[in-house]
């Protein structure tokens, strides 16, 4: 099969069907009002994700508490923003009722942002300040994620993403460095036992099988004692917990998984691949042919990391541009079987619109991301987000953002 047949065929994703192989990484974005609910810009950049036909988009990051977070103007998901979200979900399905919508929940732990909000730590890593969570602060925040996926639920999203990846909360307890003496920490079996939990805890308060449920994994951290490694002070690569949580969720209800790897703190450049080392992701393609491989065929794996391909015009060797570039890869990967699906993150705020141009044929009117990561800047520096290279807009703000704070001089978040 050619491609645009292999891109362009929708597929199942437990009772619902994506109309393509697209799927939009949920970018935080920094453009939330004070009280954490859309504003103008939020609608701008989902208005056109929605208009692009990608069959899945994903809400950014969305917290399920004010009180830890890691970007001043997040997007909240708490009671006060239900009526919000509602208007939101339902203005962006009468521009197309068929993408799939997911809303990813976050809590940010020792990610939280001090300057606004209260840093929060299963257990420090070296270098890291804040406060260690009590187990009652802790059946707290379980009791938030329930109540934000049926926030999600009655507000009209088509499911949600439990954010287990890029050192948020869930990789933190889910980590081998995790050897707390507490009932989620120290042995894999208490660690797992948090994502199974949660996993019960949300499907029992919502039990419709339309709402799919899923998780977007950092498979390794690359660090010691990161996710997918041998323990807690090694960084040598092992999947063996990995593989155990992703089939243990299977066997609960999951549907689907989006691989990822590396955590921004610490690995910027095996989470966000960059131009100058895009061969990260090639490991990338091996996790998410990881994950396929020990799942069912009904479960759908999301690949990650296509964006540093382009149009082909990158620097990896040994390989034709016409065979490295981003559809390319995405296709060949999903006819080889390797995964479902392919994510689309920075290269959703270049060109929104891309799955849509690709279905009309108008492929050389795509606008490929650079990979100037410009975006990431204004992440770190906590600006509203967007493409620095095609939008003039997000261009001024990230002229304004240096001139205020200066140029960037960190790769990390």
């Amino acid at each position: 099969m050619d491609k645009r047949q292999i891109l362009l065929t929708p597929i199942k994703v437990g009772t619902r069907t994506s109309q393509n192989r697209f799927f939009i990484q949920p970018m935080e974005c920094n453009d939330g009002d004070p009280d954490g609910n859309p504003t103008d810009l939020t609608y701008q950049r989902y208005e056109n994700l929605f208009r692009g036909e990608a069959g899945i988009v994903t809400l950014e990051a969305i917290t399920i508490t004010d009180r830890n977070r890691s970007r001043t103007d997040q997007l909240f998901i708490m009671p006060k923003n239900q009526p919000a979200l509602t208007r939101f979900v339902s203005h962006l399905k009468e521009i197309n009722p068929n993408t799939l919508f997911l809303f990813q929940l976050t809590h940010s732990g020792e990610l939280s942002n001090p300057q606004f909000s209260k840093r929060l730590s299963v257990r420090l890593l070296p270098g890291y300040e804040g406060d260690i969570f009590t187990e009652e602060e802790f059946e707290k925040i379980m009791d938030d994620f329930v109540l934000a996926s049926k926030i999600a639920y009655d507000s009209g999203a088509d499911g949600i993403d439990m954010k287990f990846c890029h050192g948020y909360l869930g990789s933190q307890i889910l980590r081998p460095y995790n050897t707390r003496k507490w009932k989620y920490g120290g042995p894999w079996e208490n660690r797992r036992q948090f994502a199974f939990d949660l996993y019960e805890r949300i499907r029992k308060a919502v039990p419709d099988e339309n709402f799919l449920i899923g998780s977007k994994i950092s498979v390794w951290e690359g660090f010691p004692g990161g996710m997918g490694t041998a323990g807690p002070d090694t960084p040598v690569i092992d999947l063996t917990e990995v593989i155990d949580l992703v089939k243990g969720l299977e066997e609960r209800g999951a549907q689907y998984f989006v691989q990822s790897a590396g955590s921004p703190s610490i690995t910027i450049s095996l989470t966000q691949c960059d131009k100058e080392r895009p061969y990260f992701a090639y490991l990338h393609q091996y996790f998410a042919k990881v994950l396929r491989d020990n799942l069912k065929k009904e479960t759908v794996v999301v690949g990650s990391n296509y964006s540093v391909f382009g149009k082909g015009k990158n620097k990896l060797q040994a390989v034709t541009p016409e065979d490295s570039s981003l559809l390319s890869y995405g296709a060949q990967n999903i006819e080889k079987g390797y995964v479902d699906m392919i994510a689309l993150g920075r290269q959703s705020l270049a060109d929104p619109l891309l799955p849509k141009k690709f279905r009309e044929g108008r492929e050389e009117e795509i606008n490929f991301c650079t990979t100037c990561d410009n975006c990431l800047e204004l992440l770190i520096q906590q600006s509203p987000i967007g493409c620095c290279t095609y939008n003039k807009f997000y261009t001024n703000v990230l002229v304004q953002t240096r001139k205020e704070k200066g140029r960037l001089t960190v790769d990390h978040t």
